[in-house]
């Protein structure tokens, strides 16, 4: 097991910064396709960064919060085991480690362009006002959370100096909605499945999810508007003008995209969903899906074999 200072900063949920890494993909498959090794390079450490300083508020609004939310995660049978919660580490430590690793944020933020600054100062206040009140109001709290990730997804594109893609922003929106919803679910079904087995936890969750029908309705709805956004985007011509028939290949992916979803769903229905990025980790299906998804789409836009067939099946 990780040392508690370092459970408390949640290093798995770093692979949530995958969404600052989407438009250096398509940076690289389009207009960055005939770029010099200099200003590849040069926008690779800007998309570092901006991934590092991500990476870093992320863990200190973490930290902040479980020092904030002991008491409560005290009475549910898996976030009992956090850090701070468990009494491995103090809210006093939890707290000033997570403010300093904000501040460290900005100064990463910084050193790549204003406008990610600008970027991170956002999603400070977003986190800051989630925090404060937004995590006890239903619906509200998985909007702000599904829109920390879209302004991961904004700082990526900004962090190269390119326009952000509308089609980027809503596909994302759309996806992290439905991981949002996976996440109540899963706690929800964890601690009605933990006092039907005798546990005398007495959690509630905190922003009034108490039916798992609604939970369900919600994960059905935002799942579909998810695959449907994606498959959308594959056909669009905005998606054909900037990777040619290469954009098809994306809808051939769309199986993949649904095998992860269904997993997700599955297990949130389980009470195994504390967080999306374990699900994924540690379900075979879910990483085999992903893993064949970031493969599939790394043919696709960079493999001149795979556009010579595409450009020969659907002329």
């Amino acid at each position: 097991m990780l040392p508690a200072p370092l459970r408390l900063l949640r290093p798995g949920d770093w692979a949530k910064n995958v969404f600052v890494l989407v438009p250096l993909v398509f940076w690289l498959a389009g207009e960055g396709r005939g770029a010099q090794p200099e200003q590849i390079a040069e926008q690779l450490w800007h998309v570092a960064l901006t991934v590092i300083a991500f990476s870093m508020a992320g863990s200190g609004f973490y930290a902040v919060n479980d020092a904030l939310d002991f008491e409560e995660d005290r009475k549910h049978p898996t976030k009992r085991r956090r850090p701070v919660a468990s009494g491995a580490i103090t809210p006093q430590f939890a707290t000033t480690m997570g403010i300093a690793l904000i501040i460290g944020s900005i100064a990463v933020a910084w050193c790549v362009r204003p406008a990610v600054l600008a970027v991170i100062g956002t999603y400070i206040v977003l986190q800051v006002a989630y925090n404060a009140k937004l995590k006890r109001v239903r619906l509200l709290d998985v909007l702000t959370v599904a829109s920390g990730f879209v302004l991961r997804a904004i700082a990526g594109a900004l962090a190269l100096g390119i326009a952000v893609s509308t089609w980027l922003v809503v596909v994302v929106f759309a996806f992290t909605l439905f991981l949002g919803f996976v996440k109540r679910l899963g706690d929800l079904r964890a601690a009605d499945m933990a006092r039907a087995q005798g546990d005398s936890t007495d959690w509630k969750p905190r922003a009034g999810y108490n039916s798992t029908e609604d939970l369900n309705w919600l994960l059905a709805t935002t799942g579909a508007v998810t695959m449907m956004a994606y498959l959308v985007y594959s056909l669009s011509d905005h998606a054909r003008g900037i990777f040619g028939v290469r954009a098809t290949g994306f809808a051939l992916l769309a199986p993949l995209v649904f095998v992860v979803i269904h997993r997700l769903y599955l297990r949130a229905n389980s009470g195994r969903a504390e967080s999306p990025v374990t699900v994924v980790l540690s379900d075979r299906s879910a990483l085999a899906a992903s893993l064949l998804f970031a493969v599939g789409v790394l043919v696709v836009l960079f493999w001149p074999p795979a556009e010579t067939a595409l450009g020969t099946l659907f002329k």
